[in-house]
């Protein structure tokens, strides 16, 4: 599994041809505690770079964007009666993990304008 990272501060998980997409610890730290999350509609097909889902705290509201081309096969129902989960486990993929949706990847070139971890942290590092 790969683990790559947008300036947006979505990460992207990659199995085979699949893309699990959620936003960084770092992300969720800046919203605050997440109140609301709307996920997109599977079959939605998504170029790299669209607004796909949303989430809101009690700071502000901040769109999702696709960090690669695809179609959503799956989007995490879980968060929408528990978005708090945002908060609890950002990064994670399973059934209380804070993940958005999934994608069907359609270019797999798109990943390698993707940041790894290593150079996520140190982007991270510019910011403060």
């Amino acid at each position: 599994m790969s683990l790559y990272f947008t300036k947006t501060h979505e990460w992207v998980k990659i199995t085979d041809k699949t893309a699990i997409i959620g936003i960084t610890d770092y992300a969720q730290s800046q919203l605050g505690d997440v109140v609301f999350a709307e996920m997109p509609p599977i079959g939605r097909a998504v170029k790299r770079g669209d607004a796909v889902a949303i989430v809101e705290s009690v700071k502000a509201a901040s769109d999702i964007y696709a960090p690669i081309s695809g179609e959503v096969t799956a989007h995490n129902q879980a968060l929408v009666t528990n978005p708090a989960l945002v908060n609890q486990a950002p990064q994670e993929t399973g059934d209380e993990g804070g993940w958005f949706f999934k994608l069907t990847i359609t270019d797999a070139s798109e990943l390698n304008d993707l940041m790894d971890e290593a150079a996520y942290q140190a982007y991270l590092k510019t910011l403060a």
